[in-house]
């Protein structure tokens, strides 16, 4: 019973260290409505997804959204050096997905999208936790 108690509290500890630099919480950038959110960045599978947690109005309150809990960021892959692609993202106000990749440096995230050969800035979204 001790060795299963062990195992499990060394798979917490180890499960910690080895979480990947983006796994938190980032505020997006306004969209074309002013209004911005929180996503949470956790691994899916072998990947990394981001799901809207908090949305906020042009004022910076908290607002009622029914995309609070829909995935906006899925399929991301670690390349090295804070470098993430691969992956896609939805952009609720224009109600369109891009492929995706975002590139880490400290607390700011760049994110950006295409959809063929268009691409759209998706800013540099900052962490919250």
């Amino acid at each position: 019973m001790k060795k299963m108690i062990l195992a499990a509290a060394f798979a917490v500890v180890a499960g910690a260290a080895w979480a990947d630099p983006v796994e938190g919480i980032w505020q997006t950038i306004p969209d074309d409505n002013g209004e911005f959110g929180h996503v949470q960045i956790a691994p899916c599978g072998d990947k990394l997804c981001g799901t809207l947690i908090r949305s906020y109005d042009n004022a910076g309150k908290p607002m009622e959204s029914e995309n609070v809990g829909k995935m906006i960021v899925w399929d991301m892959v670690a390349k090295g050096d804070g470098s993430y692609g691969s992956g896609k993202i939805w952009s609720p106000d224009r109600d369109k997905t891009y492929n995706s990749k975002m590139q880490m440096n400290g607390n700011a995230l760049a994110v950006e999208g295409c959809i063929l050969f268009v691409c759209r800035d998706g800013g540099t979204w900052t962490r919250v936790q």
